[in-house]
């Protein structure tokens, strides 16, 4: 394999043309992760989580769309953003119990209502419109121990 230094940088309208920057019209997941801080305890549980304690949460969130005529299905920095305003302004280094619907505060429940928040962002945000749609979420409460949330399952029940 021979190793070289590009000698310029490709440019739009020059080297590649605009109708070229969307490669194809398949439908594509992009995938972000996130973590919060957060302290909780569980109700009607015996065990060590029915004490008060707190955890590094980690969540990664996946949508999927078709991509745009220059070839990006959703921006990194959208998800970004409405996983700021819609979760981490509202959970991160909170007590879930004081700030999460009445419901105990399982990485289970919880993970259904953080689908529930950021679904009715994309919607909120004409991206459902779109085509985009929420995929699958993951929640890590540990670094072992994650609940798992996704689309089909979700439509499924509706």
């Amino acid at each position: 394999m021979e190793f070289k230094i590009p000698t310029q940088v490709e440019r739009l309208g020059v080297d590649i043309r605009r109708e070229e920057l969307r490669y194809h019209a398949k439908r594509v997941a992009v995938t972000k992760e996130f973590t919060f801080d957060a302290a909780h305890h569980l109700h009607c549980y015996e065990g060590k989580c029915k004490n008060l304690h707190g955890h590094t949460y980690r969540l990664v969130v996946t949508i999927s769309g078709y991509v745009d005529g220059v070839g990006i299905a959703v921006d990194f920095t959208d998800i970004k953003r409405m996983y700021k305003e819609e979760i981490e302004a509202r959970l991160d280094h909170r007590y879930l119990n004081e700030v999460l619907p009445n419901m105990n505060t399982s990485a289970e429940n919880m993970i259904v209502w953080i689908w529930e928040q950021l679904d009715a962002r994309l919607e909120r945000e004409g991206l459902k419109e779109r085509g985009h749609r929420l995929e699958e979420l993951v929640l890590y409460e540990t670094p072992t121990s994650r609940a798992t949330m996704r689309r089909e399952w979700m439509e499924a029940d509706a």
